[in-house]
């Protein structure tokens, strides 16, 4: 009987099992390997045992902009986010300027909370000098240490950090907030369902 045969009988499907075993084995570990690769680089250096939490597109005016993944090593809910390490990787779309990407990003955390002048322009500033011009395929991550701050690493290398908790807090807000310009989004990010 080949190894491609069906087995009928209790012995002969025992043979089967254990000349199959092997190749099931095998394929386990090289699913294992495909899965755990998919975690960037810097998602395990900086938040060790991360998972996937939710993934989803931004879309603008129908123009895809980005591919967005939340990792963590906990899952996370809507209530428990902001307190939790979490890493959001943006695997860009198409070209964009890194001075537009800060501009924006600011904008869009002034949605969340109120910064006053002082701070926007430190911000901003500090963003100019975090985000490069893209290209598509190029990724920015960024990871929340609630209370202390956030790091940023463009396409798996470690750029810079920003050492305050209240900028980490409306920065992520702007992909994980209630009060985000994308809902639905945020919805996938948070692994919720439809």
């Amino acid at each position: 009987m080949s190894s491609s045969s069906r087995c009928a009988v209790p012995d002969a499907a025992r043979r089967c099992l254990l000349r199959a075993l092997p190749v099931v084995v095998l394929a386990g570990c090289a699913a294992t390997r495909v899965l755990a690769s998919t975690v960037p680089p810097e998602v395990v250096r900086d938040v060790p045992g991360a998972r996937l939490q939710g993934q989803g597109k931004l879309r603008y005016l129908g123009l895809h902009v980005y591919d967005a993944a939340l990792w963590s090593a906990q899952p996370v809910d809507a209530a428990s986010v902001e307190r939790a390490v979490v890493a959001l990787e943006l695997r860009y779309a198409r070209a964009l300027r890194g001075n537009l990407i800060a501009e924006r990003s600011l904008e869009e955390m002034r949605r969340i909370g109120d910064i006053d002048d002082d701070a926007g322009e430190r911000w901003l500033a500090a963003m100019k000098r975090i985000f490069p011009d893209v290209a598509a395929g190029d990724r920015i991550t960024g990871v929340h240490w609630p209370g202390t701050g956030a790091r940023f690493h463009v396409n798996g290398r470690f750029v810079d950090e920003v050492a305050d908790a209240t900028f980490a807090r409306l920065f992520f807000g702007v992909w994980l907030s209630a009060r985000t310009s994308q809902p639905q989004l945020r919805a996938a990010l948070l692994g919720a369902t439809t």
